[in-house]
């Protein structure tokens, strides 16, 4: 029984969304907010059992039950950067909060700069220099598959020199011309060409996606209908 109540209302949701094909309606704005208030209170329910208890409830907890060693009150080092961007809140207060916040831009501007470094320069920098190594390209593949690596390891430097190319941007002095010289210029308009080629094929990825998932929907939907079929 309760097995034929999810189908239903699967069923029934995916009516909801499926019927923004005929314009916006109630239906579908009903499915809309169901489907951000679940998503809302799951999020809220993983933070509260994940990060609030361990790290401030059960911090403060301790330090109540008389244990002041130096790890629980390193803990309490985020209770108090929280209560600070809690003052940002109150008006008159707003600078007191700005310790917390160059603290959460600070760390997350680092994380994302490192992450970008060493998880997509530094492997892409390396996959690069890896395709023009003849010697090994020649000892792990055939010799005309290794010229074919060989010649692709050039194509792709050569079109990522290209589309950097596209984004540079030099000062501009004064009494100077206010675009860049003529040959820039050439190469630059190529390394757009493959910038637009590469929004394309991202679009057309989404667009499969987007494809493949309503395709998948509609499928569900036959499947429900022969469920609730057979169940009766």
């Amino acid at each position: 029984m309760v097995e034929l109540i999810g189908t239903i209302l699967g069923f029934l949701l995916t009516c909801m969304v499926l019927s923004y094909i005929f314009g916006d309606n109630p239906l579908f704005r009903f499915s809309v907010h169901l489907f951000i208030g679940v998503a809302a209170g799951f999020a809220g329910a993983v933070a509260l059992r994940n990060v609030i208890y361990p790290n401030l409830a059960l911090p403060l907890l301790t330090v109540m039950k008389g244990d002041f060693s130096f790890p629980v009150l390193l803990s309490l080092v985020p209770v108090g950067l929280s209560l600070l961007l809690l003052t940002k809140l109150v008006p008159g207060f707003g600078r007191v909060g700005n310790l917390s916040m160059a603290f959460l831009v600070g760390v997350g501007a680092a994380i994302a700069i490192g992450g970008a470094i060493t998880g997509t320069l530094f492997p892409q920098a390396q996959a690069a220099m890896n395709q023009l190594d003849s010697a090994r390209l020649l000892q792990d593949a055939a010799p005309n598959t290794a010229f074919g690596d060989l010649l692709g390891g050039f194509v792709s430097i050569f079109v990522t020199v290209l589309t950097l190319i596209y984004f540079h941007f030099s000062t501009l002095q004064k009494d100077s011309p206010s675009q860049r010289p003529a040959w820039l210029e050439n190469l630059a308009l190529v390394g757009q060409f493959f910038i637009a080629l590469t929004f394309g094929v991202v679009f057309a990825g989404v667009y499969t996606s987007a494809l493949t998932a309503l395709i998948d929907r509609l499928n569900a939907l036959i499947e429900y209908v022969f469920f609730i079929l057979d169940f009766f």
